[in-house]
């Protein structure tokens, strides 16, 4: 596509002037153009932004500015090193959208943008554009849902010098532990797609080293992934019944993977993976020491087993806007996944029993995120164990967007989990944690439970000292519970809620969080529960 451009030079003197300089260049075709005209990249142009734009009137501030001169804005190799295309290939529009949301994965980054600037020749050249968010977050944070506080102390790095590395200091009181921790995690160890992470909590029931060293399916046409895992956990659970702790026990955990993947890549708009490997899981149960409520103990099982699994993934993504944060890119995936995985526990491989282990997952979306959309997802899991049916589950989520207005949404989910001869320690709650946000947490426990919500959510312009996008919600919530409770209590059948609440979403902070600040109505329940709940915590969506 070719236009042209016009320049003239007017020069007043004893000789008056006039030259006027005409020159042909190419204008920027659209992404699908680009692709089917065979364009090359040509050069990547890394466009890095600090955290505050100082060339905006809001944010040309003394603060600001010193915020930025302490902040180093990621390196360029680190944005580079996750792009999926490089110079001197095709141009692939599906290779340039899919960077930009590997690059959105990041907490350190608010957002990326990639987009061509020139052609010439057939030459595409490509800026990349990222802003930074700050990373280093010390903190103090004091939150409360189902009637419960839970008090925080961090000190955290998301972005180490500029390399993408996380490091992460706890300490974190709640109704179950007061527990100290720290984590370290590589995305991209040194300059692959090898992610590590590490983490090790010692807590006042207890004890967790978790280590985790994959290198993953990291795009559409990923061809191998392998990794493995090692977990060893121990801590103390409680039971409840209707808000209140009524039983405990201790666990010890030993849960260890190994696996290898292989695919084809991306084949017609679909891709396909294999992945076979090995698990140890082991769960052992006991009283806990010097305890103050009765022991209710689950049973102690063993699985040593191969395992084999099948995902098949369609390539359909959608991005938008003022969905579950605000004003932020937010990418959606609308396509059909399915995931099938088996694996075969014997005693001769140290397994305490024979079991047949399942697991299967799908997930749809339909229509458009950018106007209405709904997003179905879905998973069968369980054992047989010895020829009977054990842990066995059935879930259930869908989400719904109803776009009113570009500051209004129209929002309602539906969680429903059904459960059949449940271990002790899967079983399900219901209450103040898990959504049903009138009520305490854990209010009530069974192994089947259903929730519904309708959330009419406002986005507003407000954005108070360019820190923090402001918006709020009112909503309704109704759930219940079925099935087995080991500690017996009281069925409530329906119970339902109402509520409004602000939203406060932190733009110059690393990470995707929502701060909620809520006031619920429960509608029913029994006469302990206070008839107004107040919830302040950070979740990851609106």
């Amino acid at each position: 596509m070719t236009g042209y451009t016009t320049i003239k030079l007017a020069c007043v003197g004893i000789f008056p002037l006039v030259v006027s300089l005409t020159f042909a260049s190419e204008a920027i075709p659209t992404a699908d153009e680009l692709q089917s005209g065979g364009a090359i990249v040509g050069q990547i142009t890394i466009e890095r932004s600090n955290v505050f734009d100082t060339t905006k009137p809001g944010e040309n501030k003394s603060l600001y500015r010193l915020a930025n001169r302490w902040h180093i804005v990621t390196r360029d190799l680190v944005i580079r090193q996750q792009l999926l295309f490089e110079s001197g290939e095709p141009y692939s529009k599906r290779l340039v959208a899919e960077s930009e949301r590997l690059l959105r994965q990041n907490a350190y980054l608010y957002d990326a943008k990639i987009e061509a600037v020139r052609l010439k020749d057939g030459v595409v050249d490509i800026r990349v554009k990222t802003r930074d968010v700050w990373t280093l977050t010390p903190g103090v944070s004091v939150s409360r849902s189902g009637g419960e506080n839970r008090t925080r102390l961090t000190l955290s790095e998301r972005n180490l010098l500029g390399r993408g590395i996380s490091l992460r200091f706890n300490y974190v009181e709640n109704v179950d532990r007061d527990s100290t921790s720290f984590q370290f995690f590589d995305r991209n160890l040194g300059r692959s797609w090898t992610s590590l992470f590490l983490g090790v909590a010692d807590s006042s029931d207890g004890n967790t080293l978790d280590v985790r060293l994959v290198q993953p399916f990291f795009s559409l046409d990923t061809r191998r992934a392998a990794g493995v895992t090692y977990l060893d956990d121990t801590r103390e659970v409680s039971f409840f019944e209707l808000g209140n702790e009524v039983a405990e026990y201790a666990t010890d955990t030993d849960f260890h993977t190994a696996f290898i993947g292989l695919s084809a890549g991306l084949q017609n708009g679909w891709t396909r993976r294999w992945t076979a490997g090995l698990v140890y899981d082991e769960r052992r149960f006991s009283p806990v020491a010097n305890g103050i409520l009765p022991a209710l103990l689950p049973a102690d099982r063993k699985f040593v087993y191969p395992f084999i699994g099948f995902e098949l993934l369609q390539d359909k993504f959608e991005s938008t806007s003022n969905r579950d944060q605000i004003e932020r890119t937010e990418d959606f995936f609308l396509g059909t996944r399915l995931w099938a995985s088996i694996g075969y526990a014997t005693t001769g491989f140290g397994s305490d029993r024979e079991s047949l282990i399942y697991r299967i997952e799908a997930s749809r979306g339909f229509g458009s995120i950018a106007k209405r959309a709904l997003l179905l997802s879905s998973s069968v899991t369980g054992r047989v164990d010895d020829g009977n049916t054990s842990n066995s589950e059935i879930s259930l989520n869908a989400r719904f967007y109803d776009k009113l207005s570009d500051k209004r949404l129209f929002f309602v989910t539906l969680d429903a989990v059904y459960g059949q001869n449940l271990d002790l320690d899967n079983l399900t709650d219901l209450g103040g944690d898990t959504g049903l946000r009138g009520y305490p947490l854990r209010y009530q426990t069974g192994d089947s439970r259903v929730l519904f919500t309708v959330e009419k959510r406002y986005f507003t312009d407000w954005y108070p000292f360019r820190l923090i996008r402001v918006g709020g919600a009112v909503f309704a919530d109704v759930g219940r519970v079925w099935g087995n409770n080991p500690v017996g209590g009281q069925r409530l059948g329906w119970l339902k809620n109402v509520g409004f609440g602000l939203r406060l979403v932190p733009t110059r902070a690393s990470g995707r969080d929502v701060i909620h600040i809520d006031i619920a109505f429960p509608l029913d329940g029994d006469a302990s529960i206070d008839s107004v709940q107040i919830l302040f915590e950070s979740k990851r969506s609106f």
